[in-house]
């Protein structure tokens, strides 16, 4: 059988795996200004509550009892939990529950989720380590610019093509910050890359369900074992994101090299990346803003309600689309069941996408009364929200910015109430508020372990 071998790809690309290593392996600790240590630190707070919010949930359950199948050596903490299982299950583990209620951190450039995958990995290894706080930060941002530097270079076009970025990256970023913990050299550390490169995780066929969550998990846990074959000698392409069959190429038609050497080392993403006030698919929070702002401002509630138009993005549709979600994890990608929510509860947290309430009457009725048109002059980002009331009143709002967007961005007060509302009812807002302190104070802390003892129960 004949094959064609003719490989229309960039020949020439530069060894962004070698760069990248380079970066990775050799970058100073703390080598950036303390704004990017803000950014890390309010990463791994947002990270760790919405773990441990998620502890209790039947998708985490599930998976820690296929886990302990495997009689797992008890290496590492679980968040939120008291069973202890090996480092790279437990990077699986905790990256499971921080997407399970999709209210974790987003690069909004990329749609790129990247504190499961990278801090997953990370904390998991920093723990066995007895690893600083000092150590931990740095290998976060580092993992976070190799993750969403490799985003860039590929959004939109490997998403468009249907791979969940968030699996499809992470696990090249959390390779990183565990070569970095690992104190690995740059050779070592690119081989890392390599072994990585060859585990994307997930496609975006999987959203709305239990296996959406999985993705980020299951990048944190193959780039942590990557480091540590690394570590030990296995070997890989050293070309193995840029080659004409590397995974770049291979997966996109859009390579966009500089996206990878442009400011590497001065500027860095993690100071983009951003903090969702709602508990669901961030194409959807434009709309349930609008819906949460024209409620407060006219006292609306479900009663008054005869239609609800939204006028979004092509993608938002695409994206988020269920009409009659059968359950909570449906819901959180249904803008339809969001905008009704918004109205009713002027909220939409982590309750608001809960099975009971996306079953309820009122939720159903008013949902049904939500109309969604697609106008591409609008921006993804975006929203254009109409209330009709019963006795003839129209409410208008555009949202060109959502709260939490980078425009309008979660203050730290407003990030510490998420917080609260997430770790609260898990382990007590007295060790809350402990755990928020001890995510203030990484930098200065001598061993993690402080922190993941905290998140235990």
């Amino acid at each position: 059988m004949a094959h064609n071998t003719e490989v229309r790809a960039d020949p020439n690309a530069p060894p962004i795996t070698r760069i990248l290593a380079r970066f990775a392996a050799g970058h100073p600790s703390a080598g950036w200004d303390a704004g990017v240590d803000h950014a890390a630190d309010r990463t791994v707070m947002n990270w760790l509550g919405c773990a441990i919010g998620a502890a209790q949930h039947p998708t985490l359950a599930a998976a820690l009892a296929a886990i302990q199948e495997l009689s797992p050596a008890p290496q590492a903490t679980i968040l939120g939990r008291s069973e202890r299982v090996d480092i790279a299950n437990a990077a699986l583990l905790n990256g499971i529950s921080s997407h399970t209620f999709d209210f974790d951190d987003t690069h909004l450039r990329t749609i790129i989720h990247p504190a499961g995958p990278v801090v997953s990995a990370a904390l998991a290894l920093a723990e066995h380590l007895d690893a600083s706080g000092r150590a931990l930060l740095d290998a976060t941002v580092i993992g976070i610019d190799v993750c969403c530097r490799v985003g860039n270079m590929m959004y939109p076009d490997h998403y468009d093509r249907g791979w969940h970025i968030t699996g499809s990256t992470g696990m090249l970023g959390a390779a990183a910050a565990c070569a970095r913990l690992l104190g690995l050299d740059a050779d070592r550390t690119q081989m890392a890359l390599g072994i990585a490169a060859s585990q994307p995780v997930g496609v975006r066929e999987q959203f709305g369900t239990m296996t959406k969550p999985f993705h980020p998990g299951g990048a944190a846990r193959n780039g942590l074992i990557a480091a540590l074959m690394a570590k030990h000698g296995y070997t890989s392409s050293p070309r193995a994101l840029e080659a004409p069959r590397g995974i770049a190429q291979t997966y996109s038609t859009k390579c966009d090299w500089s996206e990878i050497t442009v400011g590497l080392g001065e500027q860095f993403e993690i100071s983009a990346n951003t903090f969702k006030p709602f508990a669901c698919g961030i194409v959807i929070h434009p709309s349930i803003d609008g819906c949460v702002q024209l409620r407060n401002a006219h006292r609306l509630q479900a009663g008054d309600v005869a239609r609800i138009d939204l006028r979004v993005h092509s993608l938002v549709l695409e994206l988020t689309g269920k009409k009659t979600p059968k359950n909570g994890l449906e819901s959180k990608f249904s803008v339809f069941h969001a905008a009704a929510a918004g109205i009713i509860f002027g909220q939409a947290g982590e309750d608001e996408f809960s099975d009971g309430v996306v079953t309820s009457a009122e939720v159903i009725a008013l949902r049904d009364k939500v109309r969604a048109i697609v106008d591409d002059t609008i921006d993804e980002a975006a929203a254009d929200v109409s209330v009709t009331c019963n006795d003839g009143r129209v409410f208008h709002v555009r949202v060109e910015h959502a709260i939490g967007s980078m425009e309008r961005p979660m203050t730290d007060a407003d990030l510490e109430r998420k917080f609260h509302g997430l770790v609260d009812p898990v382990l007590g807002e007295a060790k809350a508020r402990r755990l928020i302190a001890a995510c203030a104070g990484l930098a200065q802390a001598a061993s993690v372990r402080a922190l993941t003892a905290l998140a235990c129960p």
